[in-house]
């Protein structure tokens, strides 16, 4: 499992080493790092070392020793380096360690931005080493324009320059993931000791580029992680498997209460997501006339225009293709998460749940329904603002409710009243399409009716009875992401549809399931990748 910290829990973890004499020693163990890291990844794009040019975008505090220390390294490669002074000051001795390898210095204080900003946009790297992991806010002032105008230029084909952020890319805040303008994306983030909030929330992830975490010596000092992502060794250890006498019913029962006379496929969807998730049997309610097309796509499924009272199941599916004029099927909502069974609710249902529920309920919204529910329990956040700070909103959303929270989005997020949070970003962005919100609600549905009482596999990953709830949507959300990607790339990378979700998710599956343990856990002695 990839965990993910604070800034102000990886500088506490800091602090016994540093109490000891050995800052300096982690800066080094930081700036090796970061310079491999841009060796390594020149390399697997074919492109040498010798040579090639690299500009440091420097700060004057420990981010910026990072970066001038890393560029020294380089230099001693054969790389020809340059420091760009955002501050009146830096790190002393890493500069002077970056000037006696030969690296030339320019201060941006009494020099025009736009003309360093265009030789960095023609170097060949620029590592992004202004802010780190302490600062609050964005970049002001010069810093802030140089840093607007080398984006600028990179935008627009000025230059083709590898972005390498050191530790997180300026102005992203470590915590939340909250973005302060200007940001310079990065195609690589580097960062220490352990991975930071902000590069596995949007919008932090959009700057951040594939995410390597450097060993520096503090990670017996972290805490719990305060955010954790499922990987695939994870996902392969957590998936349910039917025991060899199973049968449909052992293999857990999902009833779904989903579409409406308006919109009927949202029912098929989520009934063909929850089938090609495993689940042993799918029984519907709802109106004949969506029954009668669920019967036709998914003869599979038992439907029926009964209560729920009337059907026993493992857990729930409610709310998808529903709106508030459905009275008849927001009932049967109502009274599916009223049974105490667990409940996946989604898109209509969630306006007509009681404000207070609990962790068994995993509530699905995308960011203007989670705008919605935060607006009616008395919050004033709206889209935007849910948008800008997802990790924060969704926490709110969970711990004014009570459920779990699963909100959708290019990183999905999810979070458990305790505050724990998943992050996974395991799909691709075709998977923005009409209906896939119904299929992942079905796949959460499958998964909770068939792991939701096996607790004791969920203790052995170190997560909390209470918290399960959400490993088990994560695990839900990193399906559903994988079998968008299988279904684009067998499709030559196009566009895919919510059926061709559904369709890919055993093959999915099985392939996660099949995966080793063992190799999936062996990890670089000196990086570990994050995506």
């Amino acid at each position: 499992m990839i965990s993910a910290y604070t800034g102000t829990q990886v500088r506490q973890a800091e602090e016994p080493l540093l109490a000891s004499g050995l800052g300096d020693v982690l800066m080094q163990r930081a700036a090796h790092g970061l310079a491999n890291a841009v060796i390594r990844e020149r390399r697997s794009r074919g492109l040498g070392i010798y040579g090639a040019s690299v500009s440091v975008l420097t700060g004057k505090g420990n981010n910026g020793g990072d970066g001038l220390y890393a560029a020294s390294f380089l230099a001693a490669r054969g790389m020809r380096t340059t420091a760009v002074l955002t501050g009146d000051t830096a790190h002393p001795q890493a500069l002077a360690a970056f000037e006696l390898a030969g690296g030339r210095v320019h201060r941006l204080n009494g020099t025009a931005p736009a003309a360093l900003a265009a030789e960095a946009a023609r170097s060949d790297v620029v590592i992004d080493a202004v802010l780190g992991t302490g600062a609050k806010g964005g970049l002001r002032g010069s810093a802030a324009a140089l840093v607007a105008a080398v984006s600028e230029l990179l935008a627009g084909g000025s230059g083709q320059a590898l972005v390498v952020a050191c530790d997180l890319p300026s102005g992203v805040d470590a915590d939340t993931g909250e973005v302060f303008e200007p940001v310079l994306p990065a195609d690589l983030t580097v960062t220490f000791g352990g991975a930071k909030n902000g590069l596995l929330a949007d919008p932090g992830a959009d700057y951040a580029g594939r995410v390597l975490v450097v060993p520096i010596g503090i990670e017996e000092h972290l805490p719990q992680p305060s955010l954790s992502r499922l990987d695939e060794a994870d996902l392969a250890r957590l998936l349910p498997h039917p025991a060899r006498r199973a049968h449909k019913y052992s293999r857990g029962v999902l009833g779904v209460v989903a579409g409406s006379v308006d919109y009927p496929g949202a029912a098929v969807l989520a009934c063909r997501g929850a089938l090609a998730a495993g689940v042993g049997m799918v029984r519907y309610l709802g109106p004949p006339e969506v029954a009668d097309l669920v019967r036709q796509a998914c003869p599979e499924v038992v439907c029926s225009a009964g209560s729920v009272a009337d059907n026993r199941v493992q857990a729930w599916l409610v709310g998808s293709g529903m709106g508030p004029e459905h009275h008849e099927q927001l009932q049967r909502a109502r009274d599916a998460v009223g049974s105490g069974l667990p409940v996946v609710a989604d898109a209509g249902a969630l306006p007509a749940l009681p404000e207070t529920l609990g962790p068994h309920v995993v509530l699905t919204p995308h960011a203007g329904e989670l705008a919605s529910l935060l607006q009616r329990l008395g919050r004033s956040e709206d889209r935007d603002a849910v948008e800008a700070g997802t990790l924060a909103a969704v926490r709110r959303a969970s711990e004014l409710t009570g459920a779990t929270v699963l909100l959708k989005g290019a990183t999905t997020l999810v979070a458990a009243p305790s505050g724990d949070v998943f992050s996974q970003a395991d799909g691709t962005p075709w998977l923005a399409t009409a209906g896939s919100g119904d299929v992942l609600a079905g796949v959460i549905g499958a998964l909770l009716a068939q792991a939701g009482n096996d607790a004791g596999r969920f203790s052995k990953e170190g997560v909390e009875p209470d918290v399960r709830w959400a490993a088990i949507a994560a695990l839900g959300a990193a399906l559903h992401g994988k079998a968008g990607r299988s279904a684009s790339d067998s499709n030559a990378g196009g566009p895919v549809t919510a059926g061709g979700i559904a369709d890919s998710l055993p093959q999915t599956w099985g392939k996660v399931s099949t995966l080793s343990n063992s190799g999936m856990r062996k990890r670089n002695s000196h990086t570990q990748p994050l995506r």
